[in-house]
């Protein structure tokens, strides 16, 4: 739950019809595309710039190589000859040409497929009305000012009225006992990882590698351990368990598992995000710490990652950059999304009222550095070109806005909040069909924090979108202040798993939301 971008207070009331002119400005992401820092552009072009040394000894060899069939065998026997009367040039050309393969292969990033991925569907008896939500607050105690806030939040929130409580919380009073954690964490993880063994035929004893994410709970045992327990997971498995890194945790996890994929040869990793609502309900009556009780849900999402050849044929995706940004060195941003307890001794996550400026300054930050990886060099050029005439000739230009549905075809915003969503589709001027992947998780689901990204791109798959060749970025928010992406590209036209979470309403959706609320239905795709 920590970390989630959600509106402070005073952000979640706006309507869609509300207008910039008439939003205070701490309420909105600040138009970071007008004023973006040139170290973050030097340093994209820097991650480029990597990339392609090794690249660039790809085509310098078929060179050679097509040169070489090109030459008369009359000229190729002299050099031989040439060659054996000159044992020091023969001895410099075959140290250079050792040397350079070792290099590439020494540098070249290997490949990362994503094979597929599941996500977890709470059963029905865990869904929780609008109604229910308020009688059960009113049962634990809220203030009914803080009851007010909540039935305000909960109205204009874009959820709808299927989202998932964890088994502890339904129960009057409700039960933040540690058995009950557990209970939560085990049904949701083993519940994605179930479906995501199934619908794979990799068994337990293949993975070499895991990575669970979660931010609020960390017991003893780790949560990785409960894994490794439940499947017999092998003795030498490298796992690791990710606490308290908020809702961009699940692109750090699989920033992690690249690592060790670019370490250890033909193997899977496995990558868990979750988060844990049962212990982490806030049971007073702070408003900068009720909105988390009123956005997060129960959700979980299990990746299976290979850097196995043989897995290309297979897989979904693959894995092209992750470019992370971390904004925690400044005060403000570390303060701005905060574990702490408030004057009654009651735990919760406060956010700042100035999460969402500290959120567009990352994110800002993050897609400047992203922009040389991925943008066409029509872009680039017209980008860099006015930011060089602005920055070092101070002239009076309007800075140009990179087109970033020129370098996507799907974007996964994290469903953090209904605010965050609008203002992020507002400054990167992208089309409704483009957040339509967050809008309905938020609806459906919630905020299921981390795990959020892989419900909107299951989304997009059950909606039959993912064609091959289709780029699709996956970007999320978390305490920190972090601001993290991951790229991926599809490798064939992409059909959802056997078992998804949209199965049984996919065909309901679109839904159209106005002031956060359904007015009706679309069945296209």
């Amino acid at each position: 739950m920590n970390g989630g971008i959600a509106p402070p207070p005073a952000a979640a009331a706006p309507t869609e019809a509300a207008t910039a002119a008439t939003t205070p400005s701490h309420r909105r992401l600040p138009d970071f595309l007008q004023s973006v820092n040139l170290k973050y552009v030097k340093l994209g072009y820097h991650y480029l710039i990597t990339h392609l040394i090794t690249l660039l000894l790809l085509p310098l060899m078929a060179v050679i190589v097509l040169e070489a069939g090109r030459t008369d065998p009359d000229d190729l026997r002299q050099l031989w000859l040439h060659l054996q009367y000159n044992l020091v040039s023969v001895l410099v050309l075959s140290a250079v040409l050792v040397f350079g393969a070792t290099v590439y292969a020494l540098t070249r990033p290997r490949p990362v497929y994503l094979v597929d991925f599941a996500c977890y569907k709470a059963p029905d008896h865990l869904k929780v009305g609008f109604q229910e939500f308020l009688r059960h607050s009113a049962l634990c105690g809220f203030s009914d000012d803080a009851l007010e806030f909540q039935r305000k939040i909960l109205e204009r929130s874009g959820l709808s009225e299927e989202t998932y409580c964890p088994e502890g919380m339904h129960a009057i009073p409700p039960e933040p006992t540690m058995a009950n954690a557990r209970a939560e964490a085990e049904s949701v993880m083993f519940g994605a990882l179930d479906s995501l063994f199934a619908a794979t035929g990799v068994k337990p004893k293949d993975v070499g590698i895991l990575v669970v994410n979660c931010s609020l709970f960390n017991p003893t045992p780790s949560l990785s351990a409960m894994i490794v327990n439940r499947y017999k997971l092998r003795g030498n498995v490298r796992s690791f368990n990710l606490g308290g890194m908020g809702c961009s945790a699940g692109v750090i996890a699989i920033d992690l598992a690249r690592d060790m994929l670019q370490v250890h040869r033909g193997t899977y990793a496995v990558v868990v995000s979750t988060e844990n609502i049962t212990q982490n309900w806030y049971f007073g009556n702070r408003k900068s710490m009720l909105i988390p009780n009123c956005l997060f849900r129960v959700g979980c999402s299990a990746v299976l990652l290979s850097n196995r050849g043989a897995d290309r044929r297979r897989a979904k995706y693959s894995l092209k950059h992750v470019v992370r940004t971390h904004k925690g060195a400044d005060d403000k941003a570390f303060n701005c999304v905060y574990q702490e307890q408030d004057g009654e001794g009651k735990t919760g996550v406060s956010l700042s009222k100035d999460l969402m400026a500290i959120a567009g300054g990352a994110l800002k930050t993050n897609i400047t550095t992203l922009g040389p990886l991925v943008l066409p060099f029509s872009e680039q050029l017209l980008f860099f070109a006015t930011l060089v005439s602005k920055k070092l000739f101070n002239a009076k230009v309007k800075p140009y806005i990179p087109d970033f549905k020129l370098a996507f075809e799907h974007f996964c915003i994290h469903a953090g909040g209904r605010a965050v969503i609008d203002e992020l589709e507002k400054n990167l001027q992208l089309q409704p069909v483009h957040v339509e992947a967050s809008r309905m998780t938020l609806h459906r689901f919630g905020n299921t924090s981390s795990s959020s990204i892989w419900y909107e791109l299951a989304y997009m798959e059950a909606k039959g979108r993912v064609r091959r060749g289709d780029r699709i970025w996956q970007i999320a928010f978390g305490s920190g202040f972090k601001c993290n992406s991951a790229v991926w590209h599809a490798l064939r036209n992409v059909k959802p798993s056997p078992s998804t979470p949209w199965d049984d309403c996919i065909d309901r959706y679109p839904v159209e939301l106005v002031d956060g609320f359904p007015t009706h239905t679309h069945t296209h795709k």
